[in-house]
C-alpha cells in the first residue's frame, strides 16, 4: 500500500472475462489519469497484463492471483471469472473497512455469473450497502449535461409498481438533495420528479401511483425545504427543454431513467452510489462480453469514473 499522505484510490478489475480489464488499462494512459497519485489496482495481474504492459508511475497493483494461471477465456460466462470477481471485490472491501482506501472504482461484474455460483447478487450497489450496514443508499447516474437517480433498480418490470412506496421515493429526493448540496456544491438544487405511468398517470386515468405513492412525497420533500417538480411525464422529463431546468432527476425505474441518460451521455457517464461511508463510483456498461478480449472497449465511461471517484474522495 500507498505510503504517502494521502489514502490511494482503489480499482477493481471487476469480471476479468468481461472488458473490465480492458478498458482499466486504456483508462491509465489517459493524460488526466496518470495525474492522479496513489491508484491502487486489485484483482489478477496476469489478466491485467493482457492488456495492460507495464503500470504508470502512480499505479500500483495488489494481485489476489485469483484466475489460476491467468487461464481465462474472455467473453464468456465462467464460475472462475465469478469467484475471482466476488474475492477481488471481498478484498476491497476488506481495505475500505480498515480505512485503507479513500475511496472505490469497480469494474463491471456479471450478475448472471456470481448467481450461478449460488450467491445471490443484485449489483455492486446493494452488495456494498449489505456489508456497510447501510438501508439508505441509491443509484446515481452522473453526465456531463444531466444527473438522475433511480428510485427501484435492478428488479423486473412486472415488480416496480409493488416495489415503489412513498417512503422510497421520498428517499431517493433526499439522496439526491444532499449529494447535490455536498458533493456538486449546489446550493438551492431543483429536482424533477417522473411519474410512473404515461403521462404522469393523466390525472389518475392511466394508474394510481402518481396520486398515491408520488405526489405524496412531493409534497412532504417540498415541507422540508427542497425544490421539487412533478410528477412528471416520463417520456418527456429528460428532453433537452425539460431536463435542463432541473439539477437532477428522479425516475421510478431503471429503464426509465437509464435509457434517456445514457443516450445522452454514453461514453461519459459514470455512476455514483449515494449513501455509503465512502466514495464509490463505477462506468455505467456492463461486462460486454460480445467484445470482450477484442481491444473494442471504450474507457470514456471508466476515466469519468475514476475522475470523479478522485475529485470526490479528497
Amino acid at each position: 500500500m500507498s505510503k504517502s499522505r494521502i489514502r490511494p484510490l482503489g480499482i477493481t478489475l471487476g469480471d476479468p472475462a468481461g472488458i473490465g480489464p480492458e478498458v482499466i488499462a486504456k483508462s491509465l494512459r489517459a493524460a488526466s489519469i496518470r495525474k492522479i497519485k496513489d491508484l491502487v489496482l486489485i484483482g489478477d495481474q496476469d489478466i491485467f497484463r493482457r492488456y495492460g504492459g507495464r503500470l504508470p508511475g502512480n499505479a500500483t497493483f495488489i494481485d489476489l492471483k485469483c484466475v489460476p494461471g491467468g487461464r481465462l477465456a474472455a467473453g464468456k460466462i465462467s464460475p472462475a471469472a465469478a469467484r475471482a470477481s466476488i474475492r477481488t471485490l471481498d478484498f476491497a472491501i476488506e481495505l475500505l473497512k480498515r480505512k485503507q482506501l479513500r475511496g472505490l472504482v469497480t469494474g463491471p461484474v456479471c450478475k448472471e455469473a456470481v448467481n450461478l455460483l449460488g450467491l445471490p447478487f443484485h449489483g455492486h450497489t446493494e452488495y456494498l450497502a449489505d456489508h456497510f450496514g447501510v438501508r439508505r443508499f441509491g443509484m446515481m447516474f452522473i453526465g456531463e449535461r444531466l444527473r438522475t437517480i433511480l428510485v427501484t433498480r435492478h428488479i423486473p418490470l412486472s415488480a416496480v409498481s409493488s416495489a415503489i412506496n412513498t417512503r422510497n421515493v421520498l428517499e431517493s429526493i433526499e439522496l439526491v438533495d444532499e449529494a447535490l448540496k455536498k458533493m456538486f456544491h449546489i446550493r438551492k438544487p431543483t429536482i424533477g420528479v417522473c411519474g410512473l405511468n404515461p403521462h404522469a398517470g393523466e390525472g389518475g386515468t392511466i394508474g394510481k401511483e402518481e396520486i398515491l405513492k408520488i405526489l405524496p412525497a412531493i409534497r412532504q420533500a417540498r415541507r422540508r425545504g427542497m425544490s421539487v417538480a412533478g410528477p412528471l411525464a416520463g417520456d418527456t422529463a429528460f428532453t433537452p427543454e425539460v431536463a435542463g431546468t432541473f439539477d437532477a432527476i428522479v425516475a421510478m425505474y431503471h429503464d426509465q431513467g437509464l435509457i434517456a441518460i445514457k443516450s445522452l451521455e454514453w461514453t461519459s457517464l459514470v455512476n455514483l452510489t449515494l449513501g455509503l461511508p465512502f466514495i464509490r463510483t463505477s462506468p455505467a456498461h456492463g461486462v460486454a462480453f460480445n467484445i470482450a478480449g477484442k481491444n473494442k472497449a471504450n474507457p470514456g465511461s471508466m476515466i469519468e469514473a475514476i475522475r470523479l471517484a478522485d475529485r470526490l474522495s479528497r
